[in-house]
């Protein structure tokens, strides 16, 4: 039985749309996750108190999932990024969810996708060097459970790389 709590904070969610003012918070947000609720509040033109509570009614709605930041790869030895395309031997819940456990083990894998055509999964892995990436792949990725094959492309530049746009 759903509590009358429950109900509310869903039909909320449902609900909830984004204004003119919430959607200039996110974009400054995207640029700068450090950015104060007075900034916020100048560029919005609004007091700080009601761009607060916005930006707790982005986060309680998931609307804002975290707040991160990106380091530069080469900084902090990881300037080698490789696409791997996986596709899995057997196509079931179990050894699904086997494969994305392992997944979700492995430092290296920064991004993965679920994705629809001859591979199943798309993994955004990053590495220090070539080396280590052999290494990765020979006695991490290989050896997951349920991995049939697995194509690398290795990225040469990053031409764009953006935030999501709303």
């Amino acid at each position: 039985m759903k509590t009358k709590e429950t109900q509310t904070a869903k039909n909320t969610e449902a609900n909830f749309v984004l204004d003119t003012k919430d959607i200039a918070i996110l974009k400054i947000l995207q640029q700068n996750a450090k950015a104060t609720v007075s900034d916020i509040s100048q560029q919005v033109h609004l007091s700080s108190s009601p761009t607060f509570d916005r930006i707790k009614r982005l986060e309680q709605n998931g609307i804002i999932k975290q707040y991160v930041t990106l380091l530069n790869p080469a900084k902090v030895k990881r300037g080698l990024m490789v696409i791997c395309y996986v596709s899995l031997k057997e196509h079931n819940k179990n050894a699904g969810t086997k494969f994305i456990k392992s997944i979700m083990e492995m430092p290296e894998v920064i991004e993965c996708y679920s994705i629809s055509g001859e591979f199943d999964f798309m993994l955004k892995v990053v590495g220090e060097n070539m080396e280590r990436y052999y290494d990765f792949h020979v006695n991490k990725l290989s050896l997951a459970d349920n991995v049939g094959h697995i194509q690398s492309v290795f990225v040469m530049g990053v031409i764009k790389e953006s935030l999501l746009s709303i």
